[in-house]
């Protein structure tokens, strides 16, 4: 994923990636298996028949209507686990000395202009 809003689409079963099938369908399969565990534990609560009720629509059980729903109540966190409760003043792309604009990760302590040093000896094999 390369962004928020394509996380977002996949866990709601809407990406449009075409790269590799057998990768896609292992995510889509896992996330399957995700919400599957998370509809069995709304509908085994006791009062919980709306939740049966909401979602039977889902026959597929690819349960597109519960992924929507868990990505509106929490895409909140979502955010936040990505940025790292980074302050305001971070900024995603910086202006570089060659007046190039650079990604930049400084949420999480990171900046692609900063590599840090590559030692270019090799050790005796």
């Amino acid at each position: 994923a390369r962004s928020f809003v394509d996380i977002g689409d996949i866990i709601r079963g809407r990406d449009l990636y075409g790269g590799n099938n057998k990768r896609r369908q292992q995510l889509e399969e896992n996330l399957r298996k995700i919400f599957g565990e998370i509809y069995e534990g709304l509908t085994k609560k006791d009062g919980q028949k709306s939740a049966k009720d909401h979602y039977k629509d889902d026959t597929d059980k690819n349960y597109y209507k519960l992924r929507e729903d868990w990505w509106t109540a929490n895409r909140d966190q979502v955010w936040k686990a990505l940025t790292c409760f980074a302050h305001n003043t971070e900024e995603y792309f910086i202006q570089s000395e060659s007046n190039k604009k650079l990604f930049s990760n400084e949420y999480c302590g990171h900046r692609q202009g900063s590599v840090p040093p590559i030692s270019i000896t090799c050790p005796n094999i």
